[in-house]
């Protein structure tokens, strides 16, 4: 039933991860930074992107967020989706990814993450799994086990939670129940 193609070595490494990790800005977003008059940040974010974050909680995966930037907005949109494990604000992301990871008692064994720039680098060389999107850095994808066919912000979160919930085993299960 599943109509995605993904390649059988990252489905293997994605059977037993229980935490997904993603950056925000060129990950969740695009990558543009847009600000009102009074300084204020706005991003656009996929509703794609979203049901299948949602799908991941369902089906066990954590989502969370470790990400350089903060903003009202990005904490509205991750309040909406019942995200719960997010830093923001920081620039050293491995520490951050290793005390989320102590937290929920799960090893890099368990984690993916999904980044699109050097900050992005060392909890993508650590965990299990690591996808960037297409228009990530250069060498973020050289570093990635899966870089996707989507842009960030235009559904590259969405395709890396589909993989997941293939190798999970999920995936037909959840569309056959969304079909009825």
């Amino acid at each position: 039933m599943t109509a995605h193609s993904f390649p059988a070595d990252v489905l293997e490494r994605a059977k037993n991860i229980r935490v997904a990790i993603f950056d925000v800005d060129g990950v969740f977003t695009d990558g543009g930074l847009l600000f009102t008059e009074q300084g204020e940040t706005i991003k656009r974010f996929s509703t794609l992107d979203g049901h299948g974050l949602k799908a991941l909680q369902k089906a066990g995966i954590t989502p969370a967020v470790i990400t350089g930037r903060d903003s009202a907005a990005l904490r509205k949109r991750l309040s909406d989706l019942g995200i719960q494990h997010a830093v923001f604000g920081t620039i050293d992301k491995a520490p951050a990814a290793q005390t989320l990871l102590t937290q929920l008692g799960l090893d890099w064994s368990q984690a993916t993450h999904m980044g699109d720039d050097w900050p992005d680098l060392a909890v993508m060389t650590r965990a299990a799994l690591a996808f960037a999107p297409a228009n990530a850095h250069h060498e973020v994808k050289a570093r990635a086990h899966y870089v996707t066919l989507r842009q960030g912000g235009h559904g590259a979160v969405r395709e890396v939670c589909d993989l997941l919930l293939t190798a999970t085993g999920h995936y037909d299960r959840m569309l056959k129940d969304a079909l009825q």
